[in-house]
């Protein structure tokens, strides 16, 4: 009988999240901590700002429009930002572009309590933002494979997501409650505060300068690492088919929207909305366990992206809050697993020496994507309505899905075992 406990406790261990990257290095673990606290911020900082664009405009266009002044220097400053986090100390790359975001949410946070209602302001804080994010993400990330060996990149990459959607979670719940209590201004407030964590933990990191043959950063590097990238099947279409997600079927623009014209409800709605994605994702990662045990991992990204595209689909045809929250739940912990084996594809297929700037392809996609997906979603919602933009978007992103397998079939053959780029 004791005997049959063990085996029990044992079977539901290897279920839950692998936390062996946190006890295995003390610099992993205050990075992911910085990185938790302040994601916090940073999404409570999100909402308000679409909160606030939507309240001057009463337009799921001009939010939409966020998205655009984001997209352009997340384009230019990931993939030169990756090149220069190939060429220099990473951590300390990090920390100036850490600085600039910190310095943009104090901007934030006083032209909420100035009460300036300027609607330029706010989309060029965004791109400034977008800018700073652009370079400091792809250096953080090209630092991780360097503190730990590759059997825990999954594990990592898991607990990564978990310090995303953590924050995604709570930062948005968070602001709902605070922008209905205190104002727009005590969201911006607490993002600089919670931003000193990850100041934090970036100054207590050693110097990680690039291994390998190291290149002058440039439109040359940049181009050397496309033209890697073109010719890496398995690589690129880690960012192809979540850029099917992300411009495709990301519903994030509408959340001001829907929350009024489905449910009846106001920011606090809109919080729950946008935390709803992350708390799946949570949820997903609680039993993540076996995760890294997993060997076809590219046909496990192209099944976990068709999920998201059906799960947004069927949000919106939704008029229950429950039912949709339960939609993009589903969405969020499909989303979840795509993202961990992408991340593991990359850092594992990929060498150090073009990391930064792989890197910074995957940050113009994965972060430039969604302000794409948010202009599509605010354009097409402002020609037809906002159910048929959702609907249709989560349906031309499984479409998209399954042409890219037909055209790349060797992706969902891809072997954890033998990692080919």
């Amino acid at each position: 009988m004791a005997d049959g406990t063990v085996q029990r406790r044992s079977r539901w261990r290897a279920l839950l999240t692998d936390v062996e990257p946190l006890r295995h290095s003390a610099d992993y673990r205050r990075l992911w901590f910085g990185s938790s606290v302040s994601q916090l911020g940073q999404q409570m900082t999100a909402l308000a700002l679409a909160i606030q664009v939507y309240a001057i405009t009463e337009s799921s266009f001009a939010v939409g429009v966020v998205g655009i002044c984001a997209f352009l220097p997340l384009l230019v400053f990931g993939l030169f930002g990756g090149a220069i986090a190939d060429a220099m100390d990473r951590r300390r790359l990090a920390l100036v572009a850490s600085t600039g975001l910190w310095l943009l949410s104090v901007v934030l946070a006083v032209q909420a309590l100035l009460d300036l209602r300027s609607v330029a302001l706010l989309y060029v804080v965004a791109g400034l933002q977008a800018g700073c994010f652009a370079v400091n993400n792809p250096a953080r990330a090209a630092i991780i494979p360097r503190l730990l060996p590759p059997p825990l990149l999954p594990a990592a990459n898991a607990l990564s997501t978990a310090s995303f959607n953590l924050g995604f979670t709570v930062g948005p719940l968070v602001a709902g409650v605070l922008i209905g209590w205190r104002g727009l201004a005590a969201a911006y407030l607490v993002d600089c505060v919670t931003f000193s964590a990850a100041l934090y933990a970036l100054w207590r990191l050693p110097a990680v300068p690039p291994e390998g043959e190291v290149r002058r950063a440039g439109v040359a590097s940049v181009v050397e690492g496309l033209r890697y990238l073109r010719t890496r099947t398995n690589v690129l279409m880690t960012f192809l088919v979540d850029m099917c997600a992300m411009v495709l079927a990301q519903p994030r623009a509408l959340f001001p929207a829907v929350a009024g014209g489905f449910y009846g409800g106001g920011s606090r709605t809109v919080g729950l909305l946008a935390a709803a994605p992350a708390i799946g994702s949570l949820a997903a990662v609680v039993f993540s366990g076996p995760l890294g045990r997993v060997r076809r991992q590219g046909l496990a990204v192209l099944l976990c992206v068709v999920a998201y595209g059906a799960a947004v689909a069927a949000f919106g045809f939704t008029r229950m809050l429950v039912l949709g929250v339960l939609m993009l739940a589903l969405s969020g912990a499909a989303d979840m697993v795509s993202s961990v084996y992408r991340s593991t594809i990359l850092q594992v297929a990929t060498p150090d020496a073009m990391r930064g700037r792989l890197q910074g392809v995957f940050i113009v996609v994965v972060a430039g994507g969604p302000r794409l997906g948010d202009f599509a979603a605010g354009t097409v919602a402002s020609i037809t309505t906002e159910t048929f933009a959702v609907v249709a978007g989560g349906c031309a992103c499984m479409v998209g899905v399954g042409l890219l397998a037909a055209r790349y079939r060797g992706f969902a053959r891809y072997d954890a075992t033998d990692p080919r780029p």
